[in-house]
């Protein structure tokens, strides 16, 4: 597969963003992968990069953004933080990421049984983690009073990853003028995901 080029990032549509990293899942999904030359492409983007996508998920090791979506080098932008929350330095990241280098689509990708909303759920406090879990306490707040299910138990926790996705997706054009001024536009758009630790595909929600 070929490396992106400036010409194939400026040609590139949000939609078609998107649909890269649909197909992409889909090959991981079904073990695989396309034929990449890594080196060859650290050849190809030593004086440049090109990424058509800027993906902020969570630290988990088991959701590795390029992987999940079969991507290569220069491909994506990768931000990981516990719980794919959001902060001023992450959000300097997307704009640079996006206004900047080019970027055409933001994703805020989830995953299901993520201990950092398992940790805010349980109310768990703990040096610094204490302020990184709380940004997560008003999705667990939403579910509580849009849900019946148990406190704590699979789902409610599967929906607190979800709506916490949401949130984030809101709270990134709520808190940056120039991206949100880049989907008013049309320039970009901001995908919102959910990934199984157990089938390895994404949701799109």
């Amino acid at each position: 597969m070929r490396t992106h080029t400036k010409e194939s990032q400026q040609n590139m549509t949000p939609e078609k963003a998107l649909q890269y990293l649909i197909e992409g899942n889909e090959r991981f999904v079904q073990n695989l992968k396309a034929h990449r030359d890594h080196l060859d492409q650290v050849n190809e983007t030593r004086e440049g990069q090109y990424p058509f996508a800027t993906i902020l998920s969570c630290i988990d090791s088991r959701v590795s953004a390029e992987l999940v979506f079969d991507q290569g080098l220069g491909d994506i932008f990768s931000i990981r933080i516990a719980g794919n929350v959001l902060n001023e330095d992450i959000l300097g990241s997307m704009e640079f990421a996006c206004k900047i280098a080019g970027s055409k689509l933001i994703v805020v990708l989830g995953h299901t049984r993520c201990g950092a909303v398992n940790g805010a759920v349980s109310d768990v406090k703990m040096g610094s983690l204490t302020g990184l879990l709380s940004k997560i306490k008003p999705a667990i707040e939403t579910v509580e009073k849009a849900t019946n299910h148990e406190h704590g138990s699979a789902p409610f926790l599967d929906e607190v990853v979800e709506q916490n996705v949401r949130d984030v997706a809101k709270e990134i054009l709520k808190k940056s003028p120039i991206l949100a001024e880049m989907v008013k536009n049309g320039e970009i758009d901001i995908a919102k995901g959910v990934y199984s630790v157990d089938t390895g595909k994404v949701e799109f929600c």
